[in-house]
């Protein structure tokens, strides 16, 4: 505790990183971090985003804390998470140079909401895909953070949901923590998106924070799947568009498999779960993939892809 009670102490001087402390709100109480390379989360998880890095000691405006993952560290543990309006996100306790494990005087943020109106459930999947839903308990246990990667991703449209839905469950059966059956590569598919080759693996655990070439085993861990999932549906493609325009091809070229039968498959599914959800019957779907995207396309980047997929149409697939 000795850095923590250090960095206090040269924090109430206003010597940290950012310079002096600055003017804070009435509402806000100022704490400084320690130490340098301080992620900044979307939420108090290890599986929410990172927003931002701290370079090195940082004072902060703390409007409250909330529970959240436990994080240890030499200094200490903690499973409080501050609240940091100014960085639109959340810092870990246990970086922040206090002798507690909770920040004092700071309230907690408001009580754990009830799941938000729209929220996906495990009736709804079994509604909607029938058979493919072969593991229900696992299924449940990982639609909170599912539906948590759906409102971060704003998949948050009928076309949208289907899509994504649609998609995860000819790759995984809904199942965070499913690996491919007999794929034996390092980096073969795992959880929901089936992530799979070093080309995913190192981007993915950089946007993340967490280190997926030496522990690809983490891409099919509940705190990371459905992030990861969210990652490749919006950063490392855009996907959210083509659900909208009702290109389930395009989608489905996205995911990065060669063009074939299983197109089709998917387009009839993405239809059944647009019709579940809005309950009326499905408009018209394109399933027709572009020239320069009938084969895999896994390994292109997000640019080479969107330059392939708005060269040409195809009616195959």
């Amino acid at each position: 505790m000795v850095l923590r009670r250090l960095t206090t102490l040269l924090a109430g001087l206003g010597i940290v990183a950012a310079g002096l402390v600055t003017a804070t709100p009435a509402h806000a109480a100022v704490f400084s971090t320690y130490g340098s390379g301080v992620n900044v989360r979307a939420d108090a998880y290890l599986s929410a985003a990172v927003v931002t890095t701290l370079p090195g000691p940082t004072s902060i405006d703390v409007d409250c804390q909330k529970k959240g993952d436990r994080v240890t560290t030499s200094e200490g543990t903690s499973e409080w998470w501050a609240h940091v309006p100014a960085l639109g996100g959340y810092v870990t306790v246990v970086y922040i140079s206090i002798p507690e494990d909770k920040l004092p005087g700071v309230i907690e943020c408001g009580g754990d909401p009830e799941p938000p109106t729209g929220d996906i459930t495990l009736a709804d999947v079994q509604a909607m895909f029938g058979s493919r839903i072969a593991n229900p308990t696992i299924v449940q246990e990982g639609l909170p953070s599912l539906n948590q990667a759906m409102r971060d991703a704003q998949i948050n449209t009928v076309y949208r949901k289907a899509a994504f839905l649609a998609t995860l469950v000819h790759e995984s059966r809904l199942e965070y923590n499913i690996r491919e059956i007999g794929d034996t590569r390092p980096y073969g598919g795992r959880g929901y998106i089936q992530l799979t080759g070093d080309f995913n693996y190192r981007p993915a655990g950089q946007w993340l924070g967490i280190d997926l070439i030496n522990n690809p085993e983490l891409a099919r861990d509940i705190r990371y799947s459905a992030q990861i999932a969210r990652w490749y549906w919006t950063v490392a493609r855009n996907i959210n568009p083509y659900a909208d325009q009702l290109k389930m091809g395009r989608v489905n070229a996205a995911i990065g498999y060669p063009a074939g039968a299983e197109d089709q498959r998917r387009c009839d599914t993405f239809r059944t779960a647009i019709a579940y959800l809005s309950g009326q019957p499905a408009p018209a779907v394109n399933c027709s993939r572009t020239a320069k995207t009938l084969g895999d396309t896994s390994t292109m980047t997000r640019t080479q892809f969107e330059a392939a997929v708005n060269e040409g149409t195809s009616n195959r697939g």
